[in-house]
């Protein structure tokens, strides 16, 4: 969820809101129920409890082995509490343990490796946050500094060097909210719009990252690749 959108429904209950990408708009408050949202705000979801639960499946996948998976995670963005929660679960159901590290600020960054590889993570799962997302050429940095893999949650990380992500197709979603907007500008009420989820998701690998960690990406994997960055 972007930090503005709380400030923005604070401060208007009447102006039209569109929301592009929403981490949990039902969870977090912003609407009561995805298909009658109601008041002034409306738009697309990604739903982070789904993604995460995928990724760390995903990574599991990847590491076959692993007994310890890290998850970095911001307790300060709103979707993250209930997206742990979610991950969590995932974790209990693949028989993997979690080593969750939170990270407030981005001086917090070079600990949260720190514990990561001193309590034996095989790789760790970043919960995508304003902070790791504005952060992620430093994260991909300490990933193949520490030769840890990592499941990003979405392309940007992957592009900046990041081993593989998987996540909703932002430009994709952000061309629905537009749609949404034009129709909002000819008369419809936000309210009766339903809050659609992202119906593209993209696995992306860089091959480039996986060769400097020696890490070998299990080929029905990288089968079901949507893109590889080599």
């Amino acid at each position: 969820m972007r930090r503005r959108e709380k400030p923005a429904r604070q401060a208007t209950q009447t102006i039209p809101i569109v929301f592009s990408n929403h981490a949990d708009p039902v969870g977090i408050g912003h609407v009561p129920s995805l298909a009658r949202p109601g008041g002034n705000i409306t738009g697309l979801s990604m739903l982070l409890t789904d993604l995460v639960a995928k990724e760390l499946e995903i990574l599991s996948e990847a590491l076959p082995q692993a007994k310890r998976i890290g998850v970095l995670w911001n307790p300060t963005t709103p979707s993250h509490t209930p997206a742990v929660r979610a991950v969590e679960d995932a974790a209990k159901k693949l028989g993997v343990r979690l080593i969750l590290v939170p990270v407030r600020v981005a001086r917090d960054f070079d600990a949260a490796f720190g514990t990561m590889v001193q309590e034996g993570a095989a790789g760790f799962l970043v919960v995508p946050s304003p902070l790791s997302t504005s952060y992620r050429t430093e994260l991909v940095e300490l990933a193949l500094k520490n030769r840890l893999p990592a499941m990003y949650g979405h392309k940007d990380y992957v592009e900046a060097g990041g081993l593989m992500s998987y996540g909703a197709d932002i430009v994709d979603l952000n061309r629905r909210a537009a749609t949404y907007i034009d129709k909002i500008l000819k008369g419809a009420t936000p309210g009766d719009l339903p809050v659609e989820q992202a119906s593209k998701y993209q696995l992306v690998f860089n091959l480039k990252t996986a060769k400097a960690l020696s890490f070998q990406i299990p080929p029905m994997l990288l089968a079901r690749a949507d893109e590889v960055i080599e």
